[in-house]
């Protein structure tokens, strides 16, 4: 539970790892997407981009998850959507590199991850991919950046799901605002805390 009020889609999003095998709803996906529309980026660039693959076209998911290391298909092979989110490196007004790139990105899937979980569904990001077989399979170009994988579904069953899933299904605690959060110097706690 927080120690101060947040949106409840703040506090009820985490990141499961069994699925069921519901299908997201196509409207619930293209809202989800729209959210990450209305994402703030430097200079408003909105350097994201998505490939979706949905389990009703079984090549494209099969190629999505081929990109997944071992230990995440496990898993993430039971949901019903993945989405690979791609950071555009320069700044398309002058051509500069684009240093925020890949944090406008992450807001962008922030905000999608929020509006997933205010629809009733979960999502659960990935770093452990392949980028290059990503960006070969997908013919990203070497101006984008492939930044991660997002499972995207309904929270599944744990009843006979093994052991291993089980734990990873679990909520993770989180580091107090004093962990993290400085004033003046770093280490130094916030005097608001």
């Amino acid at each position: 539970m927080s120690d101060t009020a947040v949106l409840d889609a703040i506090h009820e999003r985490w990141s499961p790892a069994i699925y069921s095998p519901q299908t997201v709803e196509p409207e619930k996906v293209i809202r989800i997407l729209e959210a990450a529309r209305w994402a703030p980026s430097s200079y408003n660039a909105q350097p994201w981009s998505f490939v979706v693959a949905r389990k009703e076209e079984p090549e494209e998911f099969a190629r999505m998850l081929s990109c997944l290391v071992p230990n995440n298909a496990v898993w993430a092979q039971h949901a019903p959507v993945l989405i690979l989110s791609v950071a555009r490196l320069h700044f398309d007004h002058n051509g500069k590199p684009n240093r925020h790139a890949l944090h406008d990105t992450g807001i962008a899937t922030g905000f999608m991850m929020l509006e997933a979980t205010e629809l009733g569904l979960l999502a659960h990001g990935m770093a452990g991919f392949d980028a290059e077989k990503a960006r070969e399979l997908y013919g990203i170009p070497e101006t984008h950046e492939p930044v991660a994988v997002i499972a995207l579904g309904y929270v599944g069953d744990e009843a006979g799901a093994p052991e291993e899933l089980i734990k990873r299904n679990q909520r993770r605690p989180r580091r107090t605002l004093d962990q993290f959060v400085f004033a003046g110097q770093w280490g130094r706690k916030l005097p608001l805390l």
